[in-house]
């Protein structure tokens, strides 16, 4: 069994979401925490646990981040935390995975399928400790979720899309 301790600042999770049907809104969670149980040498038997405070999200525009903490989006006051639980991982290649698991946001629970390239370990020229690094990609349709708010825009579409991009670079402190 290994430990692997997030190395936070060494690691980041940010997303986007399509803008007024033309460009993409950015934004990042500055806090997120991820558990793993496991062996690097064999991650199909992991087990991966990732909490993120909704109350962390910044798109870099604060009255932005405060209609998404708002009940239009996550409620961050009744629902504080998205939860992701893996239930299998699944290699794809010799880096390449597929984790599936529950996903909560809000209070709807739903199965999500995420890649995950594992970039291996290597040891810190400062400490001698060894590392490991995971590049994590996927979507999820918001609206499943029960964030539905839109705005029709006069050309056509709609202010916001319905998928949410997904991209997490996670670097963690390997303790046998």
């Amino acid at each position: 069994m290994t430990t692997l301790n997030l190395d936070n600042v060494h690691s980041s999770l940010n997303f986007q979401i399509k803008h007024m049907m033309v460009s993409k809104a950015k934004g990042e969670f500055k806090e997120f925490d991820v558990n793993f149980n496991g062996d690097l040498e064999n991650l199909g038997n992991a087990k991966v646990t990732v909490t993120i405070p909704v109350t962390s999200i910044d798109t870099g525009n604060e009255d932005r981040d405060g209609h998404l903490r708002s009940g239009d989006f996550f409620e961050s006051e009744k629902y504080p935390n998205m939860v992701f639980e893996s239930k299998s991982i699944k290699k794809v290649s010799d880096d390449e995975y597929k984790v599936t698991g529950d996903f909560t946001i809000k209070d709807v629970t739903r199965e999500e399928t995420f890649t995950v390239e594992y970039n291996g370990v290597s040891k810190s020229p400062m400490d001698g400790s060894t590392i490991a690094g995971f590049d994590v990609a996927g979507k999820v349709n918001r609206e499943a979720y029960g964030m539905t708010y839109n705005a029709a825009i006069e050309t056509g579409g709609v202010l916001l899309g319905k998928d949410v991009k997904f991209e997490g670079n996670f670097e963690f402190v390997v303790e046998d």
